[in-house]
């Protein structure tokens, strides 16, 4: 750092926040207002690399209105990204220093949460949430692993200053591409603490980044350097197989999918080549283990590029699929569908050819037939080779990721009928999943938001005890099966029969069903709550029958108390309220004297009723002594 920045630290800077802008005169406006409305002790470092298109005019604008805000360098000879950034941090004086691009902004109070959390927990790095972003971390945490912040690679971050200079961590000038990435990399490999701040977004991108897609080849030789600068920070082991694999799968292998189709033969040639070269330096025996299967496949094929197309188009093609019947059939779950990658025979579905696949067939069959090995490469096809894949569905538990493959019978064009075994299912939530595997790739894609005109789910079912109920989500209208009743409203109905006195004790008898199955032996308490206080007061009930239960009930305080029936039917235990149908199968109301007071004994009231709007079975317990007995005469001489 210069000494001007050391002369000007003492200002109280929180953060200095570096802005590279070239030609970005349409956007700046806005990032310049995101950051001024920050409220933290701030200075605005912008570097002009040259601007042709008023970018230079607004700045003047800015800086006359902001002088001890905003600070303008100005370079003629416009170089790299990293080289403007390290312009801006050259000149930082504050205790942390904010990456921004010039056409992206921030939230209005995302400093002051980043340079809190810095604070606390003396982060060298925090990390915060991108708007929009589905990868990265997204529950805060004042310390981070390196394994969980490492899937984040922007610079667009918060970093402690002399944390920076002290592992002398700049920006590499000679990148036109991946500066960022190395940045961050070297960075995180020597922070003590990295915290995420990812309670509500932080930065909005709005320049969309760094595309590969543009120039993989070029890509590709830009990411070893990342690569190259971790591996001499992280030792051989499970951790540097945990980064390896990110940039494997993300940087690496990805330039083998729209990129790959996009290119000219001969580059394709070229790419597979620097991608081989790549994974025979860091594949390691962990890395392959981390694979799915689709890039398993790539690195299997990657000396065979018509392969690598066929798995770029299977890739590519969108799946089409659609729910025609959902039934149970005894304990079973019988799903009806079809499904096929879009642009070919079976696969359209009525939709447009938008898969780029310029005449490549891709269907789907009932043998996984990958004998396509006499076709060439024409642009992006294969000259017209179909490539043929097996339809299949699987059920996914949300929270284990646990997978179960039911049964299935394929037609023709893509149509299945798959049975699942419900009785062989852990309770949980498990998502259908309909599958599509070609060329080793394997395509899923949530079953359900497209289904013939009035097909619905059928009812819950009894599975051994355990209730499974079929629901559609209601944003999309994907098919699942809540086994337990965890998330989806289980249709028991709990009735009363009668309800009568043995002795000071109230008996209630009633018939549980969910929907017309018999349910009694799934209960388990009788939970009385008052309605006042939310006291509850459980007691034992025992299944007397396929559908009949009882319950007897002593001991309620004085209140107004609230029946429930308690059942376990293989999620956690759920409760509903006892209906009464009739109103003759209440008992009496019960009366006793109690005790001896100051003023006499007190007599108990407890009356079994029905309440008026749902016919609920409510009991009210009341408690009068002579006192209270001649308190209410009174009022009721004074009324009259």
């Amino acid at each position: 750092m210069d000494t001007d920045s050391d002369q000007r630290a003492d200002r109280g800077i929180d953060v200095s926040v570096v802005v590279p802008a070239y030609n970005r005169r349409a956007s700046l406006d806005r990032c310049l207002t995101s950051l001024l409305v920050q409220r933290v002790a701030k200075e605005i470092i912008v570097v002009d690399g040259g601007s042709r298109d008023g970018t230079r005019a607004l700045l003047r604008l800015y800086a006359a209105h902001h002088p001890r805000l905003i600070t303008v360098i100005r370079d003629d000879q416009p170089g790299t990204p990293g080289g403007a950034r390290n312009r801006g941090l050259e000149r930082a004086a504050g205790r942390y220093v904010f990456f921004c691009d010039a056409g992206d902004h921030l939230a209005p109070d995302a400093l002051a949460r980043l340079v809190a959390a810095a604070d606390v927990n003396g982060a060298d790095v925090v990390v915060g949430k991108v708007a929009g972003a589905r990868r990265g971390l997204r529950d805060s945490a004042g310390r981070a692993s390196l394994a969980a912040a490492y899937d984040d690679l922007s610079c667009f971050k918060l970093f402690r200053r002399d944390f920076l200079a002290r592992h002398a961590i700049h920006f590499d000038e000679t990148q036109r591409r991946g500066a960022d990435m190395t940045f961050t990399v070297h960075a995180y490999c020597h922070a003590r603490v990295i915290s995420v701040v990812a309670d509500g977004d932080c930065y909005h991108a709005e320049g969309g980044g760094e595309t590969s897609a543009r120039d993989p080849l070029g890509w590709l030789r830009v990411v070893r350097t990342p690569i190259e600068v971790m591996t001499r920070h992280v030792p051989p082991g499970a951790l540097r197989d945990h980064l390896l694999l990110r940039h494997i799968r993300r940087d690496v292998l990805a330039q083998l999918g729209t990129p790959f189709l996009a290119a000219c033969e001969a580059e394709r040639e070229k790419i597979a080549v620097e991608v081989a070269d790549i994974c025979g330096q860091w594949l390691t025996p962990g890395v392959c283990a981390g694979l799915d299967g689709v890039d398993a496949a790539r690195v299997a094929a990657l000396d065979d590029p018509d392969r690598l197309v066929r798995l770029a188009l299977v890739e590519a093609a969108p799946l089409r699929h659609r729910l025609n019947r959902v039934e149970w059939r005894g304990d079973r779950l019988v799903i009806e569908g079809w499904a096929a990658l879009a642009g070919v025979d079976g696969g359209s579905d009525g939709g447009s050819d938008d898969a780029g696949t310029n005449g490549a067939a891709l269907a789907c069959a009932d043998t996984n037939d990958a004998g396509t090995n006499g076709a060439g490469t024409n642009g992006a096809g294969t000259n017209g080779a179909a490539l043929t894949g097996t339809v299949g569905l699987v059920v996914r538990e949300r929270m284990s990721r646990e997978e179960r493959v039911p049964s299935i019978t394929r037609g023709a064009a893509g149509s299945f009928t798959a049975v699942l075994d419900v009785a062989t299912l852990s309770p949980g939530v498990w998502d259908v999943h309909v599958v599509v595997e070609c060329e080793g790739a394997r395509r899923l894609a949530r079953l359900g938001s497209r289904r013939d005109p009035g097909v619905g789910v059928p009812s819950a079912h009894l599975v051994g005890g355990v209730v499974a109920v079929p629901f559609l989500t209601r944003s999309h209208g994907h098919l699942g099966l809540d086994v337990g009743g965890h998330v989806v409203r289980v249709p028991a109905v709990v009735r009363l029969s009668r309800a009568w006195w043995r002795g000071r004790r109230l008996r209630v008898e009633g018939q549980a069903l969910m929907g017309e199955e018999d349910a009694a032996a799934a209960v388990r308490h009788l939970i009385w709550r008052e309605r006042a206080s939310g006291r509850e007061h459980r007691e034992r009930a025992v299944a007397v029958g396929p559908r009949d239960f009882a319950a007897e009930t002593a001991g309620l305080r004085p209140g107004t108390w609230d029946a429930y029936l308690e059942l376990a039917l293989g999620g956690p235990p759920v409760r509903f309220p006892v209906k009464v149908a009739d109103a003759d199968a209440l008992g009496r109301p019960l009366r006793w004297w109690c005790g001896a007071l100051r003023w006499g004994g007190a007599q108990w009231t407890v009356r079994p009723y029905a309440t008026a709007v749902n016919r609920r079975l409510s009991v009210s317990v009341r408690v009068a002594t002579p006192l209270t007995v001649v308190r209410r005469m009174v009022r009721l001489l004074r009324r009259h």
